[in-house]
């Protein structure tokens, strides 16, 4: 796809587009909107520009979009749809060891009890160990410092996913 494919797509099928990027309604509403995008960096600064102006629900409703990071059974179930967006997303979980997969689950639930959110974290290119390292650099934060930092992460994601949204053949 590229741009004039994605700013000709009808209003529902462009929100099912951005959708696969980022599962915040209002981020997906207000992308649909803005179009016509004239190049990537448009899209880009857009996508940054709405994602800024997003209330904390916004926010909780996009990290609601991920699994949990080493729960590869639930990416594979809830995230079919967004297959080849979403590959590679999970970083290199799938080559770690069993008791690094264990750590990143419980982890991942200590910090979602702790903050009311799963862990979110940019993972591509992250090893499962370092992946397990963010997480208990980030535990001991509060609540306002983790929001603003899995904020920071979603955002990471969508770009990424934006561009190989424009790339898909």
């Amino acid at each position: 796809m590229n741009l004039a494919e994605l700013n000709q797509q009808s209003e529902k099928d462009a929100d099912l587009l951005f959708m696969q990027c980022c599962t915040s309604v209002q981020w997906v509403k207000k992308m649909t909107s803005a179009r016509p995008y004239s190049d990537m960096s448009s899209l880009k600064d857009t996508a940054d520009d709405i994602w800024k102006i997003l209330e904390e629900s916004d926010f909780l409703q996009a990290f609601e979009g991920h699994p949990k990071i080493g729960d590869v059974n639930s990416l594979r179930n809830k995230y079919s749809n967004t297959k080849k967006l979403a590959s590679g997303e999970q970083g290199l979980v799938s080559e770690a060891s069993e008791q690094v997969i264990l750590d990143l689950s419980s982890g991942n639930e200590e910090y979602s009890k702790k903050f009311g959110f799963i862990f979110i974290v940019c993972a591509t290119g992250k090893s499962a160990v370092e992946m397990l390292d963010l997480l208990q650099q980030r535990l001991p934060n509060n609540r306002n410092a983790e929001l603003a930092n899995a904020s920071e992460e979603q955002r990471k994601i969508f770009q990424i996913r934006l561009n190989k949204l424009i790339e898909i053949k």
